[in-house]
C-alpha cells in the first residue's frame, strides 16, 4: 500500500529512522519547527532535529477534532489519542501525537523518540503518514 507524508518538508524517513525537518534562522540562529515555507523560507537553513527528547506536557484528545481535522473515521469510530509537547535537547519543544495504546503509561520527563504513524487512508487506499513520538522506556529515571 503506497504511503505519503501528510506535508512536504516536515520529516524524512519512517519509523525509528524518522527525522523532523526544522529551520535555523540564518541571522539569529533560532530553531523553528516546521521549516517555514513561502517568502520566509529563504531566511532559514533546513536542519534535521534531534530524534530523541523528553515529554514536557501531554493530554488526551477524547473527541474527534473539528475541521480541518483530516484523520480517518467519523464520530462513532473515533479513538482517543495522546498528544503532547516533546522537548528536543537544546533545540525546541515540538507538538505531536504520542504513539501509545494506553496514555496512562505516560510520565512527564519520559524519554521519547520520533517515529511515524498513519493519519488517514485515501479513497484509493494510500496511507497518509504523519510524525509522532513514542516512549523509549516505561518509566522515567528518578534523580
Amino acid at each position: 500500500m503506497p504511503r505519503r507524508p501528510v506535508a512536504e518538508n516536515l520529516f524524512v524517513g519512517e519509523g525509528d529512522e524518522t527525522r523532523l525537518i526544522g529551520g535555523r534562522d540564518l541571522s539569529t540562529g533560532e530553531i523553528v519547527f516546521p521549516l517555514p515555507a513561502g517568502h520566509d523560507r529563504r531566511r532559514f537553513e533546513a536542519i534535521q532535529l534531534p530524534p530523541e527528547g523528553r515529554l514536557w506536557a501531554f493530554t488526551v484528545q477524547r473527541f474527534r477534532p473539528k475541521p480541518p481535522f483530516n484523520g480517518d473515521g467519523d464520530e462513532a469510530s473515533f479513538a482517543p489519542y495522546a498528544v503532547g509537547y516533546v522537548e528536543l535537547p537544546g533545540e525546541i519543544a515540538v507538538e505531536a501525537r504520542i504513539a501509545v495504546v494506553d496514555p496512562s503509561c505516560l510520565v512527564l520527563g519520559q524519554r521519547m523518540k520520533v517515529t511515524t504513524q498513519v493519519l488517514r487512508h485515501e479513497p484509493g487506499g494510500d496511507q497518509v503518514v504523519t510524525y509522532a513520538f513514542r516512549p523509549i522506556e516505561e518509566l522515567v529515571d528518578t534523580p
